[in-house]
């Protein structure tokens, strides 16, 4: 995991163009995405983390975005027992 806050704008783009960074997150909330998210381009960026993989991103205990990552997200809701408050 890398914090937007300790790397610089140069620093970044090298990241995710050589495939280093390929996942967004927000730190405060414990949810990663894609780095294209609308939802993730909004966040502040002390608030923002980036991953390699999903498989970091879990391991450091963020769960999948509910807007660009539908099928991840469902599957994460469903096997971890997170209620669906779409009903309420």
């Amino acid at each position: 995991m890398i914090r937007h806050a300790d790397i610089g704008r140069d620093e970044l783009r090298v990241l995710i163009e050589c495939g280093a960074i390929t996942l967004a997150g927000n730190g405060r909330l414990k949810i990663y995405g894609l780095l294209t998210c609308t939802s993730g381009k909004r966040m502040k960026p002390e608030n923002r983390v980036f991953f390699k993989s999903e498989k970091e991103a879990l391991q450091a205990g963020f769960r999948p975005c509910g807007h660009c990552m539908r099928r991840a997200y469902t599957q994460w809701r469903d096997t971890s027992g997170f209620p669906d408050t779409r009903s309420l």
